[in-house]
């Protein structure tokens, strides 16, 4: 199984050293992010380092640190399934259509999420965090 990380997964896991952080480095699970939302991650650095209090070296170590757990799935994919997606999200939530492309792209995926909107379609298996955890616990 492959899970798609959102991007609010990964700010969780660069706020503070969560749950949600050591399923990314230790479960051995199989992690993607789509290359199209590392604009996000840019777009809310400043907040990050603010929030953590880290130092921007400090910052850029941790996302290096996760990235080493998590594989980029390239623009071009995602590409490839965008109308598709877009029909299936883009009336519910546009911001989530790169999601639902990368999934479409990505043999046996699932969307890690808490985000309800993804509830609302019903062709991508969407995994919450409390589901993770029991994955990850064997529970």
């Amino acid at each position: 199984m492959k899970i798609i990380i959102d991007v609010n997964v990964l700010f969780s896991a660069l706020i503070r050293d969560s749950t949600t952080r050591t399923i990314l480095v230790k479960s051995g699970f199989d992690f993607y992010f789509p290359e199209p939302s590392l604009h996000k991650i840019r777009k809310y650095k400043e907040y990050i380092l603010e929030k953590t209090g880290l130092r921007e070296e400090e910052y850029t170590q941790l996302l290096g640190l996760l990235f080493k757990y998590i594989k980029l799935i390239p623009t071009e994919q995602i590409e490839k399934n965008w109308e598709q997606a877009k029909q299936i999200m883009g009336h519910i939530d546009e911001e989530d259509v790169t999601f639902i492309a990368a999934a479409l792209g990505t043999s046996e995926s699932i969307i890690w999420s808490d985000d309800s909107d993804f509830d609302k379609q019903q062709k991508i298996a969407v995994f919450k965090t409390k589901d993770i955890v029991l994955l990850f616990g064997g529970g």
